[in-house]
C-alpha cells in the first residue's frame, strides 16, 4: 500500500484550477522531486499531504500510523536557542518539558504552587515520553554539526536551514516535504544536504526544487504539476526532459486536430439554407460540446521571451584590480586580490555565505571603501541584478516598478506598450497593475529581470539571479546570458547554471584569498589542490603501473575456451537483435501519439531504449573483449 494517495484532488482559489483531478501515490523509500512552473501550486501541493490545507474535491489519503513532516520554503526570523528551536519539532512533548524546567525553577526559588504543578506535568511527560526528548535533541544537533547553545538568529540562511531539518527530523518521520530546500544555501552547505539525505535509511522524500544538480543527486522519481495534472516520470531531470519533449510534442499534434476538427463543424454550420435543411441534430449537439472542450482546454503557461539591449562595445580592458582589500567588522574579507577583467569574460563568484562575495561585487563597483585600486575601463555601462531585490518598491505595482509610470518602453531601438512588453515575462495586464508585495519570490525575480533587460549594457552583474526561478526560465536565461557579447560577473550557488554560463570562476576560501579556475564549478573542483595532489597520486599509480607491464614478458594470446567462443559466435546476432528493437522503438515513439493513446506503455518503452543503449555497449566491450584475446 502507498504511504501517500491523491485521488481526483480538486482545489482552486478563485482562478484556474491549481489542482484539476490530481492523482499521485507516494511509495515508501521514494525520493519524488516535484516541479512546475512558478504559481503552478507545488508549496499547496504539500501543504495539502501535510494536513494544514484541505480540497474542494476528492481524497488525500495517508496511511494509518504514518508520521510526516514539513520543511518550509521561508527562513523564520525567530530568536532562541538552536536546542530549543529544534525540540518544538516534538510537538506537545516539548512545551511541556519546558514547562515542567520553568516550575522547577520556580517550586526551588520556594513556590509552591509551582512545587505541585510539577508533578501534573511529570505525568504528562511520562504519558509522551518527554523525558527523553533532550537526548533526541542533542543527539540529532551532534550529527549536523550544531551548537546547541547558539542563537537562531545568528546563524547564516544555511545554517538556519540546517536547524530547520533537524527539527522537522526530531520525530524521525516517515515522510519529510521538503519545499525548496537548496533556496539560499551556499554550495558547501547544498552538497551536505545531498550527502545527509542520501545516508538516511528508509527516509521518503517528496520535495520541491528547481536545481537541477540537486534534483540528478537525489531523486528516483520526478512528478510535474502541469495546469493542475500531475504527471510522472521515472528516472532523472534528464529523462524527464526527454519524456516531456516528446508527451508536449503529441499533444501539440492533437490539440491541431482538435482545432481542425472544430473549424469544419463551425464552417459547416454556417452554411446556407440548403445545408440547413438537411442539418443534423445529433451533429449540432456534437458542435456544442467541442465548443465547451475547447472553452475548457488550459494552454500551456507561455515562455518567458527575454532579450538583452546590448550598448556599444566597452573598452578591451574591463576592470584592472590591484591588491584590492576590505574588511568589515574587524574580519578581512578580502585580502590583496588582483586580477585583469577582459571584454567578453563571465566569472563566476563562488563560496561560502558570508565570505565576501557580494561585497567584491560591490567594491568593484566603487559602491564601498577598500583598498588598494580598481580601474574601470571606459565606456561601461551596467547592469546589476541585487539579491536582495533593493531596486522594486514593494508598495507599487509591476507596471511602476519596471517603466516608472510610463505607458512605453524602448526595446532595442522598437517602442513598446509596457503591457505588451510585461507579457513577454509571464505577466498578464491585471498581474502587472499587481502590487509586487503580493508576488511569489519568482515573479518578483521576474519583475527584476525585465527592468534589468530594458537597461542597455556591456557589463551585466547578478546577484543570485536564479533564486525562486523555475526550471524553463533558468534555462532560457542561461541561454540568453551564453549569447551575450558583454561581460558578466555572476554570483550563484547552482551548479549546473554556472557551469553552463561562465567561462572561468573565482573562488573565496572564507579568510579573505579569492582564487581564480579556468570553466565553470565542476572545472574548480578537477583543479582544486586538493584534487591536484590526487591526480598526482594517481598519475604516480597508473606510471608505476606502465613500468610494470612494460617489465612482464609478453605472454602469448590463449586460445578461447568452448563458452567464449561460442559467446563471441552469438554476439553479432544479439547485437543486431537489439539494433532492430531500438530502430522499432525509435520509430513508434517518433511522432509522441504513443503518450497520448498509452502514457504507461510509452514511458515502459522510453525506458527499454536506455536499458538497450547500455545493452549495447557492454556487448561491443565484450566482443572487443573477446576478439582481443
Amino acid at each position: 500500500m502507498a504511504y501517500i494517495t491523491l485521488r481526483d484532488v480538486q482545489l482552486a482559489f478563485g482562478g484556474p484550477a491549481l489542482l484539476d483531478g490530481a492523482n499521485f501515490n507516494l511509495e515508501r523509500g521514494e525520493r519524488v522531486c516535484l516541479i512546475g512552473r512558478n504559481g503552478e501550486g507545488k508549496s499547496t501541493l504539500l501543504k495539502l499531504i501535510e494536513g494544514s490545507l484541505i480540497p474542494d474535491q476528492g481524497e488525500v489519503s495517508i496511511q494509518n500510523g504514518l508520521s510526516v513532516s514539513m520543511l518550509a520554503q521561508d527562513v523564520p526570523m525567530d530568536t532562541g536557542t538552536v536546542a530549543d528551536i529544534v525540540a518544538e519539532g516534538a510537538g506537545e512533548a516539548a512545551k511541556v518539558l519546558k514547562a515542567y524546567h520553568q516550575a522547577s525553577d520556580s517550586c526551588v526559588a520556594g513556590d509552591m504552587q509551582a512545587c505541585e504543578v510539577m508533578g501534573e506535568l511529570q505525568h504528562k511527560l511520562d504519558q509522551l515520553d518527554g523525558w527523553s526528548l533532550e537526548t533526541k535533541v542533542n543527539a540529532i544537533l551532534s550529527k549536523m554539526g550544531l551548537d546547541p547553545q547558539a542563537d537562531l538568529a545568528e546563524l547564516s540562511g544555511g545554517r538556519k536551514r540546517r536547524v530547520l531539518l533537524a527539527r522537522a527530523l526530531l520525530t524521525q518521520p516517515d515522510v519529510l516535504l521538503l519545499d525548496e530546500p537548496t533556496n539560499h544555501l551556499d554550495v558547501e552547505s547544498i552538497e551536505w544536504l545531498e550527502k545527509f539525505l542520501l545516508d538516511q535509511n528508509n527516509l521518503t522524500l517528496l520535495f520541491i526544487s528547481h536545481d537541477r544538480s540537486f534534483v540528478d543527486s537525489i531523486a528516483t522519481r520526478i512528478v510535474e504539476l502541469d495546469r493542475g495534472v500531475l504527471r510522472s516520470y521515472e528516472g532523472n531531470y534528464s529523462t524527464y526532459l526527454d519524456l516531456k519533449a516528446q508527451q508536449l510534442e503529441a499533444e501539440e499534434k492533437q490539440n491541431a486536430l482538435f482545432d481542425k476538427k472544430l473549424a469544419e463543424e463551425e464552417a459547416w454550420i454556417r452554411q446556407g439554407i440548403k445545408a440547413r435543411r438537411t442539418r443534423n441534430e445529433g451533429r449540432v449537439r456534437a458542435l456544442k460540446s467541442l465548443r465547451e472542450e475547447s472553452k475548457a482546454r488550459r494552454s500551456q503557461q507561455g515562455k518567458v521571451n527575454m532579450g538583452v539591449q546590448e550598448a556599444a562595445r566597452s573598452g578591451k580592458v574591463v576592470f584592472e584590480i590591484e591588491n584590492l582589500s576590505v574588511s568589515y567588522d574587524q574580519k578581512q574579507l578580502i585580502n590583496g586580490f588582483s586580477c585583469l577583467v577582459m571584454r567578453g569574460d563571465r566569472i563566476g563568484l563562488v563560496g561560502d555565505n558570508g565570505v565576501g562575495k557580494t561585497t567584491l561585487i560591490k567594491a568593484i563597483l566603487g559602491e564601498i571603501e577598500h583598498g588598494g585600486t580598481v580601474k574601470t575601463g571606459t565606456q561601461l555601462e551596467v547592469a546589476y541584478f541585487d539579491q536582495l531585490r533593493n531596486q522594486l518598491d514593494l508598495e507599487k505595482s509591476v507596471l511602476h516598478n519596471v517603466s516608472e509610470g510610463s505607458d512605453f518602453v524602448d526595446v532595442n531601438g522598437q517602442r513598446r506598450h509596457i503591457y505588451s512588453y510585461l507579457q513577454d515575462f509571464l505577466f498578464s495586464p491585471e498581474r502587472a497593475r499587481t502590487p509586487v508585495k503580493a508576488l511569489s519570490g519568482g515573479e518578483r525575480n521576474r519583475i527584476l529581470l525585465a527592468k534589468l533587460l530594458l537597461k542597455p549594457s556591456n557589463l551585466i552583474v547578478m546577484d543570485e539571479p536564479t533564486n525562486d526561478l523555475d526550471m524553463v526560465t533558468l534555462e532560457l536565461l542561461e541561454e540568453m546570458l551564453s549569447e551575450y557579447k558583454g561581460t558578466l560577473l555572476l554570483i550563484s550557488h547552482d551548479r549546473a547554471f554556472m557551469d553552463n554560463v561562465v567561462t572561468s570562476t573565482w573562488v573565496f576560501d572564507g579568510k579573505g584569498n579569492i582564487d581564480e579556475y579556468i570553466g565553470g564549478y565542476q572545472d574548480y573542483l578537477e583543479q582544486r589542490p586538493n584534487q591536484t595532489v590526487v591526480d598526482q597520486k594517481s598519475d604516480v599509480k597508473k606510471a608505476l603501473a606502465k613500468a610494470e607491464a612494460a617489465a612482464t614478458p609478453i605472454v602469448k594470446k590463449a586460445k578461447l575456451s568452448y563458452k567464449d567462443q561460442r559467446e563471441l559466435e552469438q554476439l553479432p546476432a544479439e547485437i543486431e537483435q537489439l539494433e532492430q528493437e531500438q530502430a522499432q522503438l525509435n520509430k513508434k515513439l517518433a511522432d509522441g501519439s504513443w503518450f497520448v493513446s498509452d502514457a504507461a506503455a510509452a514511458t515502459q518503452a522510453s525506458q527499454r531504449l536506455a536499458d538497450i543503449d547500455m545493452l549495447l555497449l557492454e556487448k561491443l566491450e565484450r566482443w572487443d573483449q573477446l576478439e582481443n584475446q
